[in-house]
């Protein structure tokens, strides 16, 4: 019989390639963009519609992609769930982006852009595009098709990265050089960052004709009972999306309107820079949350599927404290990757990287009320989490700028991550192994701080070195005291 802890690690690599490899590519030219547009207010436009994609994406797909997972393991027509939540996605994105569209207008001049009513359609096109290959991306992952999975999202990135070249660095340079060529007629000023938001459009609408097939070969099937039940199961996934958004986004949203107006672009220019810095821990758990969430399902059957979510937890929390000690220990390195205009919000990295890791590990104990479809109770969390969100953004943005809105996101999931613990030990109790996550991860915290001692050394490569050691003796302790439960893997009960 094949691991199945195995089988999640192989599945969560292969979901990273297609995760990790286009988020790279798009985290980094995000990054390349503060070199390209060097005043920060120019990308706040950038930094605050991807903000509210986010929210809009939650609306427009309203929980049905994990409805779909949920039932297509207790009901044998598989093909039927497929086609009654496609045709309902479908249908409801067809009525959501025209009505968007037709008040673009109005919208924009509400989000003080009344000039780039063309920003407002773009991204509705953009988001109804990510919401007809929601399920059809959906389908892939519960059939473990992960390599097509991976193939369609790197050629998406692909794309987005030509057309963004071609506009924002080759047009937009003969455009500023004043040359008489078809490259600079090509650029508008006008739109400037928004090229940014054309090329993602055009980079959807590529690869969802090469998803054509995943839109045949079945029978289109509405069983209105059938779609009762599973919007039943999705709402309050969409409020808990919301609230979690509120969380995740929010404070890139309201940063500007809180803020002095002539530093408030500048304020979230830099901060959604910065904010991309915790780029590996939120790739990380992006792939891991695409290959977890089928994975879980399929395995809530099995007999050790609590002892194998404990472990699962363990060394997802051992990694992820791994990638923190790691980013900070390097920071003088991958500041380059930003702008020096921008390298003043940096103080945000730390916090934004454990408050990564605790959405990870709500995530991972989120499983409990998916399994016992008490979705209610996910929603409740995360809209306790959002509500802190907002006092703390409202009490303190004012005063203390983008650092306020760093810490409110670290409380607020925290604080998600401790209710969800204890509402998970009364409904679906898993015995975690407290002792050993606790251990590697305020060693990555240590560490972190004793590093610290030596921070004022202006040699650069002394100091990395010094640093790396930490990070060296990290993964030297894990082999030490972990190395002999993982060749214990085979048997999951026995670690």
């Amino acid at each position: 019989m094949s691991n199945p802890l195995k089988k999640l690690a192989g599945q969560t690599v292969i979901y990273g390639i297609g995760s990790i490899l286009p988020r790279i590519i798009n985290y980094v030219f995000s990054l390349a963009l503060t070199y390209i547009f060097k005043t920060p207010s120019d990308l706040a436009s950038n930094t605050e519609f991807y903000a509210y994609i986010s929210f809009v994406n939650i609306i427009f797909t309203y929980g049905m992609e994990t409805a779909f997972f949920n039932f297509s393991n207790k009901i044998e027509e598989k093909s039927r769930v497929y086609s009654t939540a496609l045709i309902s996605i479908l249908s409801s994105t067809v009525f959501l982006a025209l009505t968007l569209c037709l008040f673009s207008g109005s919208i924009a001049e509400l989000m003080s852009y009344p000039n780039n009513q063309n920003y407002v359609v773009w991204c509705v096109i953009i988001v109804a595009t990510d919401t007809i290959m929601a399920l059809p991306f959906a389908r892939l992952r519960l059939n473990n098709n992960a390599k097509r999975f991976t193939g369609l999202k790197i050629i998406n990135v692909f794309v987005y990265l030509l057309v963004s070249v071609f506009y924002l660095v080759l047009s937009k340079n003969a455009y500023e050089n004043n040359e008489d060529s078809f490259l600079a007629h090509c650029y508008n000023p006008q739109i400037g960052v928004g090229y940014a938001f054309l090329a993602q459009l055009l980079a959807n609408i590529f690869s969802l004709g090469l998803m054509a097939k995943e839109f045949t070969g079945f029978e289109y099937i509405f069983d209105k009972a059938l779609w009762k039940q599973l919007f039943k199961y999705a709402w309050p996934l969409m409020f808990l999306g919301l609230a979690g958004m509120i969380n995740e986004t929010f404070d890139r949203i309201i940063l500007k309107e809180l803020l002095p107006e002539e530093i408030g672009k500048t304020e979230l220019g830099i901060y959604g820079a910065c904010y991309k810095i915790a780029i590996l821990m939120t790739i990380f758990i992006q792939a891991f949350k695409y290959a977890a969430e089928p994975f879980f399902f399929n395995q809530a059957k099995g007999k050790n599927a609590k002892s194998i979510n404990a472990l699962v937890m363990k060394y997802f929390v051992i990694f992820c404290s791994f990638l923190f000690l790691a980013t900070m220990m390097n920071l003088d390195i991958l500041k380059i990757m930003i702008s020096s205009e921008y390298r003043k919000g940096l103080s945000v990295a730390p916090i934004l990287l454990l408050a990564n890791l605790f959405l990870g590990v709500y995530f991972n104990l989120s499983i409990w009320y998916k399994l016992t479809d008490q979705t209610k109770f996910g929603a409740l969390i995360t809209i306790i989490g959002a509500v802190i969100t907002l006092l703390i953004n409202f009490s303190f943005v004012a005063k203390y700028s983008y650092m306020a809105s760093a810490w409110a996101t670290l409380v607020s999931y925290g604080t998600m991550m401790v209710i969800s613990y204890f509402l998970g030990k009364k409904y679906y109790p898993v015995k975690y192994n407290l002792k050993s996550i606790g251990f590697f991860f305020f060693l990555s915290i240590g560490f972190y701080f004793f590093s610290q001692l030596w921070n004022q050394i202006e040699w650069l490569i002394v100091k990395l070195i010094l640093n790396n050691l930490l990070v060296l003796l990290f993964v030297y302790l894990f082999y030490l005291l972990e190395f002999h439960n993982l060749k214990k893997l085979k048997n999951p009960e026995a670690c």
